[in-house]
């Protein structure tokens, strides 16, 4: 019956008396439940679903007709900017960015009543409960057409006017489930002369809800920003049929369509008489978009060849517009404004392989063959990295980039999933030491995980933030599993650390070195430039927790080169201890560095054999003997050119660092 009625229900139908209601009404129809994914909002509303049924099937396909409409004429919209009149009432967009476009037409003198029985028959067969003639005319086009739309009382609109701005922080408003809300500056707003009366793409305000009493009804359909609708709708906590279509996105072109067929209905039901040609607000009027498509492309992509026909076929049974031939190779096509998930080459191409037929192309499209090309060399080094992880018995992990603001130069989302994913990620390891929190949580105590991800630094304003390939590692508990034999209990050590971190950056970084700086171990490129940090990590650990460690690096995207063979050394080596005085500050990889570059090719290694601090030592200065070997590739070296090239070093250091070799007789202790 609706909730406003005479407690009489009138059937349109020719059933005698005594006929069984279930008889008498049209109640054994089908109803199909479809799950709509993101991407494809215009199957949320019935034309569209029809639509791409009628293309999958190539059949045509039309509207259902509305009885009562054939003789009405409704006028053309009348096209303004930001603001514009219909009959007495007054309609501005004050926020263009969140309105680009709103329609609007004012009936007067029209019924508000039970609504007939072929509409109230349409709705229930969707489960939705019928009102009267002129909200269910807003919520059969909202189905129909994917459009929703909004009916208010014209006469409760004080001042005669409708303005779409922006909330005001703490304003109230009570909506039509006689709820009060309270907006803020983020949210929109739909006001008259006196305040908000509607909350707009999500729900209509009590105080202009059509009644029985109502006779003048200004109808609305617009254009709401998604992202607006989404923040406004999470930020209440309430979800509409309104909203649920408005943030993933309606046809924008499609409002002047829905509004002709609202009013139609409007006045086949209730009567009354359109005040004047519907009123189109577009501040900035917009082509839909035009995507360019190759029939080249289209045999290359999908490997077999599709009639130029065809593909036309094809266009417009999705509802696009073929505005050019393929007389240059390529074809001009206008995107229809429901299709917002057609935006590049390959998307149309999608389309015309699944009206195609998927099982019309061969299962071998095309013999194999070997490529000639060598794989990006940003994709051979993350492969390489990718297999020396798991090598080391890691376990690759996979997040969105996502996560807490990390530093001053983390890049904020401007539409964030939620409060504690608003932000881009700087670096894996705070991710990958939650991840290893979690795992504590639930007992895990031996947690060994590995990410390879992009990292996002913001540079200055209006630049695109600075992205960079990295992999991070992060490991916790026994070395090895448990065993009766009672082997299995050694946990993991700096060491462990060491070894991972230089085998990461051997693979991760050509040329890379591993230098000790401060408490942590760090990773250099050959020009000196630090692109990685190891060492231990704080967390929020279990008293019965192992130490966390952990390590994270820039990838290095330069090619390659390709490994060379090199013959085991057939000739002796030379060794000689260097003990060394290194004044305050200078470390051992600096030492090591000038060590490397001024011994030339017969230096073959260098390793530090001791540290000594203490007594007989002078004021700051420590003592570090160096271990360093020798030897040519084609001969056995004299003792001559060892001392020659040992005075070499003393000389670089004295001169670069100010470290000298150690006198005879010096304190030895721990050397």
């Amino acid at each position: 019956l609706g909730q406003e009625h005479d407690g009489i229900l009138e059937l349109d139908t020719e059933a005698g008396p005594g006929t069984p209601l279930l008889d008498a009404m049209p109640l054994s129809d089908h109803r199909l439940v479809v799950d709509v994914t993101p991407n494809r909002p215009d199957l949320l509303g019935h034309k569209g679903a029809a639509r791409e049924l009628a293309a999958s099937c190539q059949t045509p396909f039309r509207l259902p007709s509305i009885p009562g409409t054939e003789s009405l004429d409704v006028p053309p919209p009348r096209r303004a900017t930001a603001s514009g009149t219909t009959g007495p009432i007054s309609i501005t967009i004050e926020d263009q960015q969140s309105c680009p476009r709103f329609h609007a037409a004012l009936i007067r003198g029209t019924r508000v009543g039970p609504s007939p029985a072929w509409l109230r028959r349409r709705l229930e067969a969707v489960g939705v409960r019928s009102i009267n003639n002129v909200v269910d005319a807003t919520n059969y086009i909202m189905l129909e057409l994917n459009q929703p739309m909004h009916a208010y009382d014209a006469a409760t609109l004080r001042g005669s006017a409708l303005v779409v701005r922006r909330g005001r922080p703490g304003e109230r408003l009570v909506t039509l489930d006689d709820e009060e809300r309270t907006l803020d500056g983020e949210m929109v707003a739909i006001a008259d002369r006196e305040g908000a009366i509607g909350l707009a793409g999500v729900m209509g305000g009590a105080s202009t809800e059509v009644s029985l009493e109502t006779r003048d009804v200004l109808l609305e359909a617009a254009y709401w920003d998604p992202p607006r609708i989404r923040r406004t709708r999470r930020a209440l906590g309430m979800s509409t049929e309104a909203s649920y279509r408005f943030e993933r996105t309606i046809d924008r072109w499609g409002g002047g369509d829905a509004m002709r067929r609202c009013i139609e209905i409007v006045l086949a039901t209730g009567g009354g008489e359109l005040a004047d040609a519907p009123l189109d607000l577009w501040p900035e009027p917009s082509h839909p978009p035009r995507n360019f498509l190759r029939p080249a492309r289209v045999a290359q992509v999908l490997g077999v060849e599709v009639a130029w026909s065809a593909i036309e076929q094809y266009l417009v049974a999705i509802g696009a517009t073929v505005v050019s031939k393929p007389d240059d190779g390529r074809i001009a096509v206008d995107v229809p404004g429901w299709r917002p998930d057609l935006v590049r080459e390959v998307d149309l191409i999608e389309e015309i392989a699944r009206l195609h037929g998927y099982d019309s192309f061969p299962s071998d499209l095309r013999p194999f063959r070997m490529g000639a090309l060598p794989d990006a060399p940003e994709e051979a080094a993350v492969a390489a990295v990718r297999r020396g992880m798991v090598e080391q018995g890691l376990y690759e992990v996979s997040r969105l980039p996502l996560g807490p603001a990390d530093g001053e130069e983390s890049v904020r989302l401007l539409n964030p999933l939620s409060a504690d994913d608003a932000w881009l990620r700087r670096r894996l390891l705070p991710g990958l030491v939650r991840l290893v929190e979690s795992n504590w949580a639930n007992q895990v105590e031996n947690v060994r995980l590995f990410e390879i991800g992009t990292g996002f630094t913001a540079r200055w304003s209006g630049a695109r933030p600075l992205e960079e390939r990295r992999v991070a590692a992060v490991f916790t508990g026994r070395r090895e599993p448990r065993h009766w034999s009672g082997s299995g209990e050694e946990r993991f050590d700096l060491w462990d650390l060491k070894g991972r971190f230089e085998a990461t950056v051997a693979l991760a970084i050509p040329g890379g070195v591993v230098q000790v700086e401060r408490n942590a171990w760090v990773a250099r490129t050959a020009e000196g430039r630090i692109v990685g940090e190891a060492g231990p990590l704080a967390a929020d650990a279990p008293p019965w927790a192992a130490p966390l460690f952990g390590f994270e690096l820039v990838l290095d995207p330069s090619p390659r080169r390709p490994p060379q063979f090199t013959p085991l050394p057939a000739t002796p080596a030379s060794e000689r201890v260097l003990a060394l005085l290194l004044p305050d500050g200078v470390r051992a990889a600096q030492v090591e560095d000038v060590l490397h570059r001024a011994g030339g090719a017969l230096l073959e290694r260098v390793d530090v054999e001791s540290d000594y601090r203490g007594a007989g030592l002078p004021e700051g200065a420590r003592s570090v003997a160096f271990r360093l070997r020798f030897r040519s590739p084609d001969r056995t070296l004299r003792d001559a050119e060892v001392d020659q090239t040992e005075a070499r070093l003393l000389a670089a250091l004295a001169e670069q660092l100010g470290v000298r070799r150690r006198e005879a007789g010096a304190a030895s202790g721990g050397e």
